[in-house]
């Protein structure tokens, strides 16, 4: 009997212990959910918070004129009318258009062509200064555009610069190139330089083992730096609003500040929210298009 009343309390305990497994388990299970349910709704909350303005300029821009300032979150009826009036002529938004291509473009291509020589020194040379001098390029690219407006302004006003391209792709690369340096300095320091040096066994130059080796292996990031450029020089503001005053060499985003509405007096914001769509509408689509390039390249940096 007394076998007998053992064994069913080792039973129990047994019993016990299971249950108390399984309890855990299933509240591990629970706390996991809940972690992954409270970060889906982080994400939501930050992901609606960023497509939120971007939603309203794309719903306000396929409004009427008239039903600008209509509060539904669809438009109803759906118009055009707003992107045919941006493209209107005394708008001159499609030269705008055409001039920001041309600046951003520009901008791109001088900033990875010296920034790119000038990293891969910084990143394989060793000469006295060199933690200076990548001090400094990081130091320069703090300062607050704003500041420089005036110096500039009374410079390329001494010098005739007003009103043409140079005075608009030199201060966005200034603004550009130390940081364009400063990550593809990173990037490079992380690649080994047996690569260059297996390259030169083989019958390589310097130069050819750069060219060949090392500017592939360093797409992934050279291609981040041209992006970021490139957005960065799409979107200046401050130094094309100071440097033009002539239709014919005002950027898509100035122009989009000066439109005039149907009076001369009324603010177009019709028309403005859709070119605003037009400008933001081919970036968001570079950046999805390239997006898996773009965090390689951000990430690849930072690791040995």
């Amino acid at each position: 009997m007394s076998n007998v009343t053992v064994g069913a309390s080792q039973q129990r305990e047994r019993a016990g212990v299971v249950t108390g497994r399984n309890g855990v388990r299933v509240a591990r299970r629970g706390s996991e959910r809940a972690k992954k349910a409270l970060a889906f709704a982080g994400m939501g909350v930050i992901i609606i918070y960023c497509l939120a303005p971007f939603y309203w300029m794309l719903v306000s821009s396929l409004r009427r004129p008239s039903d600008l300032f209509d509060g539904s979150p669809i438009p109803t009826p759906f118009s055009a009318q707003n992107y045919s009036d941006s493209f209107s002529p005394a708008n001159h938004f499609s030269r705008a258009l055409v001039n920001s291509v041309f600046v951003a473009g520009t901008v791109t291509i001088l900033v990875l062509l010296i920034g790119t020589f000038t990293a891969y020194a910084l990143a394989r040379l060793d000469f006295t200064g060199k933690n200076f001098i990548l001090g400094i390029i990081i130091a320069i690219s703090m300062f607050p555009g704003i500041a420089l407006v005036i110096p500039l302004l009374k410079l390329f006003t001494d010098i005739h610069w007003i009103n043409t391209y140079q005075a608009l792709i030199l201060p966005s690369m200034s603004f550009a190139l130390p940081l364009a340096v400063w990550n593809l300095t990173a990037f490079f320091r992380q690649m080994p330089a047996e690569l260059e040096q297996a390259a030169m066994v083989d019958g390589c130059t310097q130069g050819q083992a750069f060219r060949k080796v090392i500017i592939p292996l360093a797409a992934p990031g050279v291609f981040t730096t041209a992006i970021i450029t490139f957005v960065a020089a799409w979107n200046e503001f401050i130094i094309a609003l100071t440097m033009t005053n002539k239709p014919s060499f005002r950027t898509a985003t100035v122009a989009v500040s000066l439109f005039t509405g149907t009076t001369g007096r009324d603010i177009p914001y019709g028309s403005q929210m859709a070119a605003g769509v037009i400008l933001t509408v081919p970036l968001v689509i570079m950046v999805l298009l390239f997006q898996r390039r773009i965090v390689a390249g951000l990430t690849s940096g930072g690791v040995k």
